[in-house]
């Protein structure tokens, strides 16, 4: 997805807040390179709804009646993994930030993020982005850096990987880009980016964000250079579907 080639991201706003949905809506829709391809206000309905709409990014809330944002969150990237989820929520509960990772949203916003950050953040979502705000990356740093200190032995953990894969899934969950990869190991981009595909298939996960879950709490990765910034955090960009 590029914004200077003219493309527009398509969004969808899923809230059970109708004053708040539909005043995102308002705000997200006045703006260039942005469109609101729909609202829900329901976990069901925004699994049905972006089947139907097929938008680049979900904004998600958590807490709805009926289906909730994470089981939703959990389906939409199962059956559309090129669709990025955004999570946008009251909820500061760690619990609900990694469970909201393991299935496999790209971000993580409270609702008390500016409109700088929350249009910033849909832009990396829609690119492949892992991101964060300031206050939820210190927080996903604190817990990474805890589980990292009982690091087991590499041959003990994703046997499915390559040695190759497994460095490569180490320095994802350092924090380092595909770029920065690359230059680390005298690899080409494109082989990286392969690479990446290949590790998050074997993982079973929907992007960056879920691959550095696992590997963190396996133990790989050493500390977190996520930190406050005073602005969403982001992970690599690697393309749209998180590669």
């Amino acid at each position: 997805m590029s914004e200077a080639a003219g493309e527009v991201i398509r969004v969808l706003l899923a809230d059970d807040h109708p004053v708040y949905r539909d005043g995102l809506a308002m705000l997200l829709g006045s703006l260039p390179g942005l469109e609101v391809a729909g609202t829900a206000a329901d976990g069901g309905e925004a699994v049905a709804r972006t089947a139907e709409l097929r938008p680049d990014v979900v904004v998600m809330d958590v807490r709805m009646p009926g289906l909730d944002g994470i089981e939703a969150t959990r389906r939409i990237v199962a059956d559309s993994p090129g669709v990025g989820v955004l999570v946008l929520t009251m909820s500061e509960e760690d619990a609900t930030l990694f469970a909201a990772m393991r299935a496999g949203a790209r971000g993580y916003l409270l609702k008390g993020a500016n409109q700088a950050e929350i249009v910033r953040a849909i832009v990396a979502v829609a690119h492949g982005e892992a991101i964060f705000g300031p206050a939820i990356a210190r927080r996903v740093a604190d817990f990474f850096a805890a589980g990292a200190t009982a690091a087991p032995p590499h041959g003990q953990v994703f046997p499915q990987l390559t040695p190759r894969e497994l460095e490569i899934l180490s320095l994802i969950a350092a924090g380092r880009s595909n770029t920065q990869i690359a230059s680390a190991l005298f690899l080409s981009p494109k082989t990286v980016r392969n690479n990446v595909s290949t590790i998050f298939a074997k993982l079973h996960v929907a992007g960056r964000a879920e691959a550095i879950v696992q590997a963190r709490e396996a133990g790989l990765g050493g500390t977190t250079p996520a930190r406050d910034t005073g602005s969403p955090t982001t992970g690599s960009r690697a393309g749209a579907q998180g590669t």
